[in-house]
C-alpha cells in the first residue's frame, strides 16, 4: 500500500534522527576534502540500499548483535581519521581543496564516500527507525521515501556545511579538527561495543 501522506512525518523523524548522527560528521569530513557532488553520489547510494534493506529486512537487522556493530564502526572511524592526519601531512600548503591528486577520481571519492556511510549506519538509530516505521504504518515505499529523503537531505546539508566552513576556517583546521571528532567517534563506539 502507498499513502503519501505517511512521507513527510517519515521525512521528518528520520532528518531528526540522522542529524547528530555519525553519519553526518563523516559526510561533513569528506565533503571537505572533495567534490560535493563525488561525495554525495556514494553517500546517496549507501543510504538508499539501506533504507531498502531496513524496509524490507528491518526486523532481522534490529536483532543484529550491536556489539561487533560498534566495535567494527570504532575501528573504521579510527582508522579514517589516522589515514586523514596522515594525508593532510602530506598535503602541501598549495594545494586548493577542488584540486585532487591525478589519482583520485569520481569512481573513488563515490566508493570511498559509499564505504564508510554504508559500514557507519548498518544497525544504526535510523534504520532501525526506517524498519519500525515500515511495519508501523504497512506502506513500505511511502516509508521508503520518506527515509530516503530525509537520510539524503541531512547528508547535503552536512556535505554543503562542510563546503561553508572553508571559506572561514583553514583546511588543515578543519581536517585536524575533523580528526579529533573521528577519532572520538572510534573510541564511543570502541567502548560501547566492550560495555555491550
Amino acid at each position: 500500500m502507498f499513502d503519501p501522506l505517511i512521507i513527510a512525518p517519515v521525512f521528518g523523524l528520520i532528518f531528526v534522527a540522522e542529524l547528530p548522527d555519525k553519519t553526518a560528521i563523516a559526510s561533513l569530513i569528506l565533503g571537505t576534502k572533495y567534490r560535493a557532488r563525488w561525495v554525495f553520489t556514494g553517500v546517496a547510494a549507501a543510504f538508499a540500499i539501506h533504507v531498502v534493506i531496513a524496509v524490507t529486512a528491518g526486523a532481522l537487522i534490529a536483532q543484529l548483535p550491536r556489539r561487533p556493530v560498534e566495535a567494527a564502526v570504532g575501528v573504521l572511524f579510527l582508522l579514517g581519521a589516522i589515514a586523514l592526519w596522515r594525508r593532510n601531512d602530506d598535503d602541501d600548503d598549495t594545494e586548493s581543496v577542488g584540486e585532487l591528486p591525478a589519482n583520485v577520481g569520481f569512481a573513488r571519492v563515490s566508493a570511498m564516500a559509499f564505504g564508510v556511510i554504508f559500514l557507519a549506519e548498518f544497525g544504526d538509530l535510523t534504520q532501525i527507525l526506517a524498519a519500525n516505521l515500515a511495519a508501523h504504518y504497512r506502506a513500505p515505499i511511502a516509508v521508503g521515501i520518506g527515509a530516503i529523503l530525509g537520510l539524503w537531505a541531512v547528508g547535503l546539508l552536512a556535505i554543503l556545511g562542510g563546503k561553508a566552513l572553508l571559506r572561514m576556517i583553514p583546511v588543515h583546521a578543519i581536517v585536524r579538527i575533523a580528526c579529533l571528532a573521528m577519532a572520538a567517534l572510534a573510541a564511543y563506539n570502541i567502548i560501547s561495543a566492550i560495555r555491550g
